[in-house]
């Protein structure tokens, strides 16, 4: 067994004991040094501090998946695997030698500790538990111990809630590790995560946000095990089992202290313990062997050939499976390489192409290729079976074009953080073989293209796994959950978004905070907290510049569920309820403005009061005017009740509606009305201001909010005439100013007009002809005017008749006892009627369509039958009665005619309203 007489020391102790950084400083005070390290993780960050010391010229960093190796490098960063022993160095050591007790690789660690020797010095680093290999293995060596620098105590299971900050939780599976991540992002914020399968790029960057306090927690494989420095205070196991590649196991206690004993950092102390509720708890024993550092000792190191024939494959698979004959050695067994190779010595293609010792040698190192996809024996062997064929023969190189393909396949940075894992594995490989300088044509050039790949995916794979477990803002809040709220800037940008010292927590809408839609479910109670503690002071400030704003910074408008509301500059301050009257809403402010304090609420709803309240007097002029007159002393009492009643209706109502009132006013009265403002018309009743469009809207508001409804939409202001438009009941009709005549609506004031128009045309005759240009220029069909001239008494004749005296139906009123009856019964006559709608046509408020010039005349031709009286109040307040019998008096009197029967004249059915008002009355039609 060759090694140097030169000094050989053995640094055992526990973790913490400052080994690594001993080693350190003993190669750079050499003339040149490598040291072999476990992981490529821990070998970029030792090669990173040494170029701090001697200069990036003059340091190289050597492993599977990474190279940079200056011409005048002197001192060696390298994984074990890759330490190139046969150069001349004047310090070697290897560090973590305990794992040449590890299955899968611990032959290499063996080799390393019994063959990698410096010219000047050489130093093993490792656990306590491999003092008796040492002394049997390597008696001329010298041991030194060393102690931990700090304690490190048992800390008991807790809660992952419950975990002290600056805390790494180790696991042993890719699922456990994204689950506790996921966990600890909803409730602390987020976690930087670090796994063996992470490009040292991406490892960095994590460990970054770790360290620099971005993040308090750290979620690991056992990678964190193997050296690395971290500033941690306390070590929790997600599980004290892992799977080693053949089962499921517990951990020993030598790799419990090893991952334990990453808590504490120099002289500072640390914890170790479990998750509660996991199911894991460390046994006494093992805690105080851990307490302690008491191991049990190693008795073996894994061995294999690491110089095996190459005569033949049979050969070299021979001396790979050699028993060792030193004590304290034992046969390593069957790794993966070891598994590809006796794979591709079954494939007849592969075996062809060896015909000399160097194909033997060569093909042992395509082998030996790792798997770092982990696609196990069956799928690596198949792809190192497409390497050796370009590798084997030809030019002996793997094609150029084959390699960019492969990265060109792999070049996208989309996906989640396991598909992207997955592309740096492929890359991994590619890049392993690009370090082979006899497996390209360029290798050079294809290890840049593959090392600027793995750069753009691990920057991909940081962000996708800061994106997924780290949240900015919930750390940032729970940091300063405790600190003075006002000392934190609170911004509302332009787009609402609301940040408190640049975080995003969630949307400002008027005064009601919204979070984020992206935040999950955890976060919605913390940023909730979060505004109602940084955004008092800004509501606050809302609440004066809503007291001070113009009359053209509110609106009224139906909110999301169509309730009448008052905005402010597109904000919902509050909604419009029943008051004590219609033109007496009240003001009742949102859930988030009435959860304002002092000051603050009174100015808003004080405000908002005084706009509801301009906005009345200035848009519903016409109800006003209506209250105004019904409080003039010097006014016919029938004048006030009428005026009363029809504000009451909000300015329009049916002439049925008011039939009382109407018959109640006394004719001398009529011109007092008119002058207050009120339209007799034949069919509807109203102030003359109440058809304007803003009075429309705030009507439809008023009857909504009396009524506890959603307000309906209103037609386009400009429209006299709706076709498709559907009211849900003929009180929004009204409401909107329209009367419905079939299945159409039309403007209450235009559809008088036509009213009008007829009684003009008819004169003192019973049946006419008509000119119906102005109707048809409405828009109104046949089907409508029909309905329209029906309402108001009128009924289509088929050709014109002679003028004759038609005797009064019973329940309709003839023309000849109108006049009779206008003084008592309030029904329009001819005469009335057109004096009450002949104001219409020079009223300056009513719009009314220009009549088509030119039009061919379209004469219709009708016969008058008037309007239905209309039943007493107390016949009309019944819903049924029951039915008189006819008395002996008008029994006789119709069996004692006084002259011979006419014959019965056909008469067009009665219209639907005719109908209803016989109805009420009592009488048949």
């Amino acid at each position: 067994m060759p090694h140097e007489k030169k000094s050989l020391t053995a640094i055992l102790g526990p973790t913490n004991t400052g080994k690594t950084h001993l080693a350190v400083e003993r190669m750079c005070a050499h003339s040149s040094g490598m040291i072999g390290f476990p992981l490529r993780l821990l070998a970029r960050e030792i090669y990173d501090r040494v170029v701090a010391i001697k200069g990036v010229n003059q340091v190289a960093l050597i492993t599977g998946e990474e190279r940079i190796e200056p011409p005048q490098a002197r001192w060696y960063c390298c994984t074990v695997e890759s330490m190139p022993i046969q150069r001349d160095f004047a310090f070697v050591a290897v560090d973590e030698a305990q794992l040449g007790s590890d299955p899968e690789r611990g032959h290499i660690f063996t080799d390393r500790i019994l063959h990698a020797r410096g010219r000047e010095e050489t130093m093993i680093l490792g656990s306590e538990s491999l003092r008796p290999l040492i002394r049997m293995l390597l008696p001329e060596a010298e041991i030194i111990s060393r102690p931990r620098f700090s304690t490190l105590s048992y800390a008991g299971a807790k809660k992952l809630s419950r975990l002290p900050k600056r805390s790494a939780i180790v696991a042993f599976s890719i699922e456990q590790v994204y689950a506790v991540a996921e966990t600890l992002r909803r409730m602390r914020g987020g976690a930087a995560v670090v796994m063996g399968a992470l490009s040292p790029r991406t490892r960095n960057a994590q460990v970054a946000m770790f360290q620099s306090g971005e993040v308090d927690y750290l979620v690991a494989t056992d990678a964190i095990g193997m050296g690395l420095n971290l500033d941690v205070s306390h070590v929790a196991f997600a599980s004290l089992s892992k799977f080693d590649g053949a089962r499921k196991r517990r951990l020993t206690v030598a790799e419990m202290a090893q991952i334990a004993g990453r808590a504490g950092r120099h002289q500072r102390d640390g914890s170790f313990g479990t998750l509660a509720g996991e199911g894991n708890e460390f046994s006494p024993e093992e805690v105080l062997a851990i307490e302690n550092h008491e191991f049990p000792r190693l008795d073996w190191l894994y061995w294999r050939d690491a110089a095996p024939r190459l005569d033949s494959v049979a050969t070299l698979i021979a001396d790979l499976e050699a028993k060792p004959d030193l004590p304290g050695l034992k046969a390593a067994p069957k790794a993966i390489d070891l598994a590809v190779l006796k794979r591709l010595s079954e494939i007849p293609e592969v075996v062809a192409l060896i015909r000399h010792p160097l194909d033997v040698g060569r093909l042992w190192e395509v082998a030996s290729l790792p798997d770092f996809r982990q696609m196990g024996e069956e799928h690596h062997s198949r792809f190192v079976a497409s390497l050796w064929h370009h590798l084997g023969q030809g030019e002996r190189v793997i094609p150029q074009s084959l390699f960019a393909t492969e990265l060109a396949r792999l070049d996208n940075i989309q996906g989640d953080v396991d598909t992207l894992s997955a592309r740096i594995a492929g890359v991994r490989t590619w890049t392993y073989i690009a370090h082979r300088v006899d497996w390209l044509a360029n290798p050079a050039a294809m290890a840049e293209r593959a090392r600027a790949l793995e750069a753009k995916l691990s920057d991909a794979l940081h962000d996708a796994l800061r994106q997924r477990f780290v949240d900015k803002r919930t750390a940032m809040l729970l940091r300063r959950a405790g600190a003075d709220a006002a000392l934190f800037p609170v911004e509302v940008n332009a787009a609402n978004r609301v940040l408190v010292d640049g975080e995003d927590i969630g949307t400002l809408h008027g005064f009601s905070f919204r979070v984020d839609p992206g935040a999950k479910a955890g976060d919605r109670k913390l940023l909730l907290a979060a505004a109602e503690r940084h955004l008092a002071g800004l509501l606050r400030q809302k609440a004066r510049d809503v007291a001070m704003a113009e009359d053209s910074d509110f609106a009224l408008a139906g909110d999301s569920d169509g309730k009448p509301a008052i905005l402010w500059k597109g904000e919902l301050l509050g909604h419009l309820t029943k008051g004590r009257s219609l033109m007496q809403p009240i003001f009742a402010p949102v859930k988030a403005v009435a959860g304002l304090e002092g000051d603050a609420l009174r100015e808003i709803i004080g405000r908002a009061e005084q706009w509801v309240e301009s906005q009345l007097a200035k848009a519903m002029g016409g109800i006003v005017g209506l209250q105004m007159l019904a409080q003039q002393a010097d006014i016919d009492g029938n004048v006030r009740a009428l005026a009363v009643q029809l504000a009451d209706a909000g300015g329009i109502a049916g002439r049925h509606y008011l039939a009382d009132a109407i018959a109640a006013l006394p004719k001398e009265a009529r011109g007092a009305a008119r002058k207050g403002g009120i339209v007799f018309g034949a069919l509807d009743i109203y102030h003359h201001a109440a058809l304007k469009p803003a009075a429309a809207k705030w009507r439809a508001a008023l009857f909504a909010a009396r009524d506890g409804r959603s307000m309906p939409a209103l037609p386009p202001e400009s429209a006299v005439h709706l076709k498709e438009w559907k009211f849900a009941h003929p009180g929004e009709a009204r409401n909107a100013g329209y009367r419905r005549v079939g299945n159409e609506y039309v403007r209450i004031d235009l559809a008088e007009r036509v009213i009008k128009k007829a009684h003009e045309a008819r004169g003192q005759s019973n049946s006419f002809s008509m000119d119906m240009a102005f109707a048809t220029s409405l828009g109104l069909s046949d089907a409508g005017l029909k309905a329209l001239m029906r309402d108001a008494g009128f009924r289509p004749l088929d050709a014109p008749a002679e003028k004759a005296e038609t005797k009064a139906e019973e329940g309709v009123v003839a023309p000849e006892t109108i006049a009779a009856e206008a003084g008592n019964q309030g029904i329009a006559n001819p005469d009335q009627a057109e004096g009450d709608i002949v104001a219409l046509e020079n009223r300056p408020d009513v719009e009314v369509p220009p009549t088509a010039v030119a039009q061919p005349v379209n004469l219709t031709h009708w016969r008058w039958v008037g309007l239905p009286k209309p039943r007493p109040q107390e016949q009309r307040s019944q819903r049924t009665g029951p039915t008189r019998s006819k008395s002996k008096d008008a029994s006789k009197k119709k069996a004692m005619p006084d002259r011979a029967p006419a014959k019965p004249k056909e008469v067009s059915p009665p219209s639907a309203l005719a109908l209803q008002l016989a109805a009420l009355k009592g009488l048949k039609l």
